[in-house]
């Protein structure tokens, strides 16, 4: 309780500081994010659609979120150098796999009796995937980008070590000091992103599986 009670005090007198650091681990989080998206959506498009790409596609990005967090972070110093936008794309990389994944995934489960009452209309294959394929895809789409947003949150709690800022901050100068206060005071809102995060990404998979099922 003691403890409990020193942590809330703690966190209350540095409140502006820890609320900086979470809005710039948020930021990383989201930049990281749209990046992936941007990126991960068409490769997983393309992979669905290139039979023959899908293998090559799926194994790099399997590779990527193969290689260890330190590592992969390590490896972007040598050509980045330190700071925010090195972060940025190390959590980038990290959230392809889910997001190109899940929509090949989702790109291959539509029926095919669906897409063949699409040509049967005379759409062409870009129409069909615009406005049939698609957006049948972003349930799957959405449980990929929960699990990426959830990991990205995590990964990005070691960005100190290579001159990025965030929660990790609070952490990694906790453990400098062997001071406990500081790394919960740092694990702990890092931890709330992630449940929220997973929360709300939750609400919004569950709403379009719904919307797409009637």
């Amino acid at each position: 309780m003691d403890f409990i009670l020193e942590l809330g005090r703690y966190m209350a007198d540095n409140g502006s500081e820890l609320f900086a650091l979470t809005i710039e681990h948020i930021l990383m989080v989201v930049y990281a994010i749209a990046l992936a998206l941007i990126v991960g959506i068409p490769l997983g498009i393309l992979a669905a659609k290139v039979e023959k790409l899908a293998p090559v596609i799926l194994s790099l990005v399997n590779i990527l979120q193969l290689v260890p967090s330190i590592a992969m972070l390590a490896i972007l110093l040598l050509y980045f150098g330190l700071g925010f936008q090195t972060v940025v794309i190390g959590l980038f990389l990290y959230s392809l796999l889910p997001i190109v994944r899940n929509t090949y995934v989702g790109i291959r489960e539509v029926e095919s009796g669906v897409t063949e009452a699409g040509k049967g209309i005379g759409m062409t294959p870009l129409q069909l995937l615009m406005k049939v394929e698609f957006p049948l895809s972003i349930p799957f789409l959405m449980a990929g980008l929960r699990v990426a947003a959830v990991i990205a949150v995590a990964v990005a709690t070691i960005a100190p070590y290579i001159g990025g800022g965030g929660l990790g901050k609070e952490i990694i100068s906790g453990i400098s000091f062997q001071n406990d206060i500081r790394i919960y005071a740092g694990a702990v809102p890092a931890a709330a992103l992630a449940i929220i995060a997973d929360l709300i990404l939750g609400i919004v998979e569950k709403r379009t599986k719904k919307r797409f099922a009637n």
